[in-house]
């Protein structure tokens, strides 16, 4: 029987928001942490290649780091496009849960979504070869990526799929899921990495091509684990989204993809933003280059909360939208904006306060022979502590305007404020004042602070926008 027939509310620990203020903030907070864990959890298992990938010596790790570039890039635009399933279906259970036949063409639509973009993400891939060369990269460090990335883009698709199931269970309010399968999948990857890559536990020596086979056995050990556990929740397994796979709804589809499309692009151009401010600092100087890699990773680890605040945000949002409540929209965005840029404000002040401690994690800052890369790593994690609030703002305020499905105006906000103020900035000061790499910095705070201005502007001034109105 489908119950799509008659109105039936959400269950009350998923509309906590409708007990008020207070409601809304213990609602977003227990959606929020799982999924900010889970993105932690997913940098550490980046961590975990790169720890054994280093084990091969520099030449292999320098070609894993180009191809994971591009890779990496292509795999979070693609996530974004088949993210967009999000709000979609949060808006289905707001305006009529369970909307178990909604749901269910929602997330079928957005894996045929993830398996085309994954096959063209792939393709695209593959362009690494000849970017190198036209970047005059060495000649066997263009060999050794390339034979590692022809292996990884393997695992490109069953990670998309992994990214639709993730917006699945968190939707239906079972986040913690997702915080379990990433943490199961870094001892898949660390366990897979040990045998392949140096021939123990009766596997071949694959070297790095063994890297890249580690991470299709962990997408896919992954994604088995999500199946299964939909499998076995009744609440997710009511749904069957595996079921009748190959039935298009193609007004479903478009829609996803409508929305989808402005948040790949946004994402790409805050990619390009930094990747283009570490092409700039290598124009400066390689102290600074390394320096400056240090600092933007303590500042991208801290960005996982905010971030996760921010898939919370569209989620619950998108609930109030589909249910045509305004005050309910309204408290959830404000709340995961308070919520993000609150524990954004903690960590401005461990960074200000214990700079040194933070740099730890990447580099022994007592070290005298780290001395110079210290000295401009210290000065830059100064200027991250200062934008900290700003990025943290602009991430959740771009979640809760994706809940009311407004992705396009945001895309141009995002490419605006990164581009213009922030690259410009950074070109400037970094090249034309005796700045540098503070310069280049500062052209990066200006970037974030213009897009959470907009952003910020664009959330309260919603309803007289029209955002609200489905």
């Amino acid at each position: 029987m489908d119950t799509t027939s008659s109105p039936s509310p959400l269950p009350p620990e998923v509309l906590g928001g409708r007990d008020g203020w207070r409601g809304e903030f213990a609602a977003t907070l227990r959606l929020s942490w799982p999924l900010a864990a889970a993105n932690l959890l997913q940098m550490l298992t980046y961590a975990v290649d790169v720890i054994f990938i280093a084990r091969l010596g520099e030449a292999q790790l320098a070609a894993s780091a180009l191809a994971v570039a591009l890779f990496g890039l292509i795999l979070w635009a693609m996530s974004g496009l088949t993210g967009a399933v999000a709000p979609v279906i949060a808006a289905d259970l707001g305006a009529r849960a369970p909307a178990l036949r909604p749901v269910r063409r929602g997330i079928r639509m957005a894996l045929w979504l993830a398996l085309m973009s994954g096959i063209l993400g792939m393709g695209l891939c593959l362009l690494l070869g000849p970017l190198m060369r036209a970047t005059g990269q060495d000649a066997q460090i263009v060999g050794l990526a390339n034979e590692y990335n022809t292996v990884i883009v393997w695992s490109l698709v069953p990670m998309l799929f992994n990214n639709v199931l993730r917006s699945f269970v968190s939707a239906l309010d079972r986040p913690i899921l997702a915080t379990l399968i990433t943490a199961a999948g870094i001892g898949v990857n660390a366990l897979a990495n040990y045998a392949f890559i140096f021939g123990h536990l009766g596997a071949p020596e694959l070297g790095l091509k063994g890297a890249g086979v580690a991470t299709i056995i962990t997408a896919l050990a992954t994604l088995a684990a999500y199946i299964a556990a939909i499998r076995l929740d009744p609440r997710l397994h009511r749904y069957h989204i595996f079921g009748r796979w190959w039935a298009p709804d193609w007004e479903r589809f478009r829609q996803i993809v409508r929305i989808g499309t402005p948040i790949a692009l946004t994402i790409t151009a805050e990619a390009g933003i930094f990747g283009a401010a570490a092409f700039l600092m290598g124009n400066i100087g390689t102290a600074q280059l390394a320096a400056h890699t240090v600092a933007l990773q303590i500042a991208a680890l801290a960005f996982q909360v905010p971030f996760g605040v921010g898939q919370a945000a569209t989620i619950r949002v998108g609930y109030f939208y589909g249910a045509r409540d305004p005050e309910g929209m309204k408290r959830a965005g404000w709340a995961a904006i308070a919520i993000g840029t609150g524990f954004m404000g903690l960590t401005a002040l461990a960074m200000i306060i214990a700079p040194r401690y933070l740099l730890a994690i990447y580099v022994d800052p007592w070290d005298p022979a780290n001395a110079v890369l210290i000295g401009y790593a210290l000065t830059y994690i100064v200027i991250a502590a200062a934008f900290q609030l700003f990025d943290g703002m602009q991430a959740v305020a771009a979640g809760a305007l994706r809940g009311l499905q407004d992705t396009r105006v945001p895309m141009w906000i995002a490419a605006f404020a990164y581009w213009v103020p922030g690259i410009g900035t950074s070109v400037v000061l970094g090249f034309f004042t005796p700045l540098e790499g503070v310069g280049v910095w500062i052209g990066l705070a200006t970037g974030l602070t213009v897009a959470a201005a907009l952003l910020i502007w664009r959330w309260t001034a919603r309803d007289r926008l029209g955002l609200t109105a489905p």
